[in-house]
């Protein structure tokens, strides 16, 4: 029998596989400056967010321009959640070294979506993936609850509760030594509705979701992770997958295949910034 906790994290990665096919609502961006902090002499080159629009409500992004050149974004999520300290402590891996070394072997830039209790788990490598130049690390909430009821079994949060989770992650970022968070979020699961668009207004984010499900979660067949990440590739795509040994345990090996693949069709990976940079305030 499956425990309740072991439910709950494949909830987790299963929600963020199939959270493409849910209903999003359409966002525009706040005015609202983010929570990321900065020194004021690094004002002039905050991160690219998206523009702001009449709604008010905090803005949604799936992908960059199509017509921008062959770039595609892959995006890794560190999941953690607030209540798996313990399996950690009897040595369950949901931290991937061996995949961010290969994303650096290979020269890939990348973004991780990271949560808070991830980074108080492994405060080393938060540091040093924040430090690196090569990769950029945004927030996936600090406990990995939904932010919407009925999101593939996840505990939700309530709603006066959703800018505490975020903002409580970037300050376990600052603990952990991380030194430019960006302001971009991704739900837990995927999942999200007007309500939780209209919480996280105040922090500034923009919301990041995807366009391409790599289906890496809990799969064993590197090769079919590949060939389902190579079938969804557009230019501007964003890619999802995750950076969680134990539950994700192929995808460092399918990357070491997609990476050449997707470089010989003439692609140039990029961090979910440039994306959001070209796309010029459109989602």
């Amino acid at each position: 029998m499956i425990s309740p906790v072991r439910r709950v994290t494949l909830a987790c990665l299963l929600g963020a596989a199939l959270a493409s096919l849910t209903g999003c609502g359409t966002a525009l961006a706040p005015s609202a400056a983010p929570v990321v902090p900065s020194a004021p002499t690094a004002i002039a080159s905050r991160p690219p967010t998206l523009a702001p629009g009449p709604t008010g409500l905090t803005p949604v992004f799936k992908h960059g321009p199509r017509t921008h050149g062959r770039t595609v974004a892959l995006t890794f999520d560190a999941d953690m959640t607030a209540d798996e300290g313990p399996r950690a402590a009897r040595g369950e891996r949901f931290d991937n070294p061996r995949l961010i070394a290969a994303l650096r072997a290979l020269k890939v830039p990348a973004t991780v979506f990271m949560t808070g209790r991830w980074a108080e788990q492994y405060p080393v490598q938060a540091r040093t993936i924040g430090r690196d130049p090569l990769f950029e690390i945004a927030n996936h909430s600090y406990s990995h609850y939904a932010f919407t009821g009925d999101c593939y079994g996840l505990p939700t949060i309530s709603q006066d509760r959703m800018r505490a989770e975020v903002e409580r992650t970037y300050a376990a970022f600052r603990r952990a030594g991380v030194p430019d968070p960006m302001p971009y979020f991704r739900f837990p699961g995927g999942c999200y509705d007007r309500l939780a668009l209209r919480a996280l207004t105040p922090t500034g984010v923009t919301a990041v979701q995807w366009d391409v499900v790599s289906g890496d979660a809990f799969a064993t067949d590197a090769g079919a992770v590949a060939r389902q990440v190579l079938e969804g590739v557009r230019p501007g795509s964003v890619v999802v997958m995750h950076c969680t040994t134990s539950a994700a345990p192929a995808t460092e090996r399918a990357v070491r295949t997609v990476v050449p693949e997707l470089r010989r069709r003439g692609f140039r990976f990029v961090k979910v910034s440039e994306l959001i940079g070209d796309a010029g305030g459109r989602g």
